[in-house]
């Protein structure tokens, strides 16, 4: 199984690390457009540009799969990029939301969404969830905390006063949604704020759970097969794999 991992910048990287964890993949390709990131503050008909100049870079390889571990792209350009792919496309918005159904029982439970201007003004998870059944939703766009993990601050004062600057009015809610794949570099400070009340929903771990569901993926690759690929400073985005995926 050969999969392409397609986001904006690096923050897709938590995502290849959780499947790496679970041995999914014989060959793991990513690609990030860290000439144009971020994604979450442009208009829906650039990000759909962008995604679907993603899958024509795919085309250079036989892919089986394509992951968007972007958010913002799953939210806005995902049935654009699988009428453009000539293999399976799946994006983390989805898994987000059964990982999310799954690990709440209480359909009162209180959700938190975090993401991107785009992927919140999309309103994919709250329309995903009030599908499965959740109302108690309140949805937050957290775009400072990308150029935050971009700087590679994962906790003190600047991540304390921006989480103060988002959540002065919030109370600990049952769950929190990571909507973007920065977040998750975050999420040990973020528990910390809320008191650790709150359970995390991680991109990567939701992505996992569902393609053992959905695809029934069952072999597992030990030393799977890493290729890293930017649109803008490829050493540098080598060099944070090297650094996030203990690689």
């Amino acid at each position: 199984m050969r999969v392409g991992v397609f986001d904006s910048g690096i923050g897709g990287l938590t995502v290849v690390k959780s499947l790496l964890e679970h041995q999914l993949f014989a060959e793991i390709i990513y690609f990030g457009d860290t000439a144009r990131v971020p994604y979450g503050i442009k208009d829906k008909t650039t990000i759909v540009r962008y995604a679907i100049e993603a899958v024509e870079f795919f085309k250079n390889f036989e892919l089986d799969l394509i992951i968007v571990a972007c958010n913002t792209v799953s939210a806005h350009a995902l049935e654009e990029m699988k009428e453009a792919s000539s293999c399976p496309v799946i994006g983390v918005v989805e898994a987000g939301v059964l990982a999310t159904a799954n690990a709440l029982k209480n359909k009162n439970s209180n959700v938190l969404i975090l993401g991107t201007k785009a992927t919140i003004n999309s309103k994919a998870y709250e329309i995903g969830l009030k599908t499965e059944g959740f109302y108690n939703l309140q949805a937050k766009a957290t775009g400072l905390f990308v150029p935050i993990v971009e700087e590679e601050i994962y906790e003190g004062e600047v991540l304390e006063a921006t989480f103060k600057h988002y959540f002065k009015t919030i109370t600990a809610p049952d769950a929190i949604i990571l909507g973007c794949t920065h977040f998750p570099l975050i999420s040990e400070a973020l528990q910390n704020y809320f008191s650790k009340t709150s359970l995390l929903i991680h991109s990567g771990d939701a992505i996992v759970e569902y393609l053992e569901k959905e695809f029934e993926l069952k072999n597992r690759y030990k030393n799977p097969k890493l290729e890293f690929f930017a649109s803008e400073s490829p050493d540098s985005l080598k060099n944070i794999a090297k650094k996030w995926l203990d690689i």
